[in-house]
């Protein structure tokens, strides 16, 4: 079949390639968010999820990046972090 490769039609983007694309660009959005609401090195609770809702993205989202990231939450509404 001419213009077919793999299984798809030639120069189309697999679907997993275009979701792992998305990813890495919202994963980068999401950590410029995060470093420019640092103060003091930190991240209040509130601030991490007022993120999510901006960006549309879980809490879970925002704590994994803030791990990458080494970022410290602070001021925790669970009373988790001090």
């Amino acid at each position: 079949m001419e213009g077919v490769e793999g299984g798809r039609l030639a120069g189309q983007v697999p679907v997993r390639k275009s979701k792992e694309v998305k990813n890495k660009h919202m994963n980068r959005i999401l950590e410029e968010e995060l470093k420019a609401s640092l103060v003091d090195g930190k991240l209040s609770c509130a601030v991490a999820f007022k993120i999510a809702r901006k960006l549309e993205v879980s809490p879970k989202q925002v704590g994994e990046a803030d791990n990458r990231l080494n970022i410290k939450i602070a001021s925790c509404q669970l009373g988790c972090f001090p």
